[in-house]
């Protein structure tokens, strides 16, 4: 058996991606609410936070992945 074609992400490489999505996604909604909360505004920083955190999860994601699936 060919070890290229059993070439994928392991557990260590799943971890790391769950890790970073949800941390690109808390990190945005908390530093939304961090401003919301110094500027005054009610929830126009946590969403502009949370969109751009899903954002930056995406990206990292697929910079990631990509790797993966031209192997």
């Amino acid at each position: 058996m060919d070890d290229d074609s059993a070439r994928g992400p392991g557990l260590r490489d799943l971890l790391t991606l769950g890790g970073m999505l949800v941390g690109c996604i808390v990190m945005g909604l908390v530093l939304g609410l961090l401003l919301d909360s110094w500027l005054g505004t009610s929830p126009a920083f946590v969403l502009a936070g949370t969109a751009l955190g899903i954002v930056a999860a995406g990206t990292g994601f697929w910079l990631r992945v990509r790797d993966f699936l031209r192997g």
